[in-house]
């Protein structure tokens, strides 16, 4: 898989930020896998039927980030053409792809919008099969919800794609400045409930606090130990457990 860096900014931007090599760098990965969906297209459409091995080649190139940034940003381009679905168009505006009147348009795939929406639909379909969590599993308003001692779950966005399991999505959050929606610190440190792996993410890496309906059975077991050991561990004082 390509491991180019996905820049999430436009060209302007990049040069502000001193940054124009890591944004030439993407660009030009943007442009190669906007070409590898159209040849994906014009090698597996009859003029009838899309084959849905057509999508696998391209992942396996560039990736679900950057496939799904490439896509975002044809249907925003040509967000006034009716021939993509209304479901896709509004899966598109999830994404926030910057402003580039320049270059924006090099990475806008030129297939037949009819036969491009339903290679959208086969991204769409193959990434909601990796069982990924995201805002829809969370509760609560995550801007203003304390997130001491409960089950956060880590944005993809935040993970290497080689980790996009729900095993490295869950964590337990002990304590920081970040488990508090309005400190100036941004800090939490926590335990994966995948691996029992401790460290420190920011608050903004976090989708939110995960339901409780959606948290698997593997997972119940290991937060029932996880939290066993923190009362285990609990400094004491006379005799008495500190609560």
């Amino acid at each position: 898989m390509n491991d180019t860096y996905l820049y999430p900014w436009g060209a302007k931007d990049a040069r502000r930020r001193n940054e124009i090599a890591l944004w030439r760098e993407s660009y030009r990965a943007n442009v190669a896998c906007r070409q590898a969906i159209e040849d994906a297209i014009r090698q597996n459409f009859d003029g009838m039927h899309l084959s849905s091995d057509c999508l696998k080649p391209v992942l396996e190139e560039y990736g679900y980030k950057r496939t799904a940034w490439v896509l975002a940003n044809t249907l925003h381009e040509l967000k006034s053409d009716g021939r993509f679905s209304q479901s896709n168009k509004l899966w598109a505006e999830r994404f926030y792809i910057p402003a580039d009147p320049d270059h924006n348009s090099d990475f806008t795939v030129r297939s037949h919008p009819a036969v491009l929406d339903g290679f959208v639909n086969l991204y769409r379909k193959a990434y909601q099969d990796l069982g990924l969590f995201g805002p829809e599993h969370c509760t609560g308003d995550r801007s203003e919800q304390d997130f001491t001692g409960k089950v956060l779950v880590l944005s993809p966005d935040t993970l290497k794609e080689s980790c996009w399991r729900q095993e490295d999505q869950l964590w337990y959050a002990h304590d920081g400045f970040g488990c508090s929606p309005h400190a100036r610190g941004r800090s939490v440190r926590c335990t994966c409930l995948g691996d029992g792996e401790m460290t420190r993410w920011n608050r903004s890496d976090f989708v939110g606090v995960l339901k409780e309906e959606y948290l698997p059975d593997w997972a119940l077991e290991k937060l029932d130990a996880l939290c066993g050991q923190e009362k285990t561990d609990a400094p004491a004082m006379g005799g008495m457990t500190m609560k």
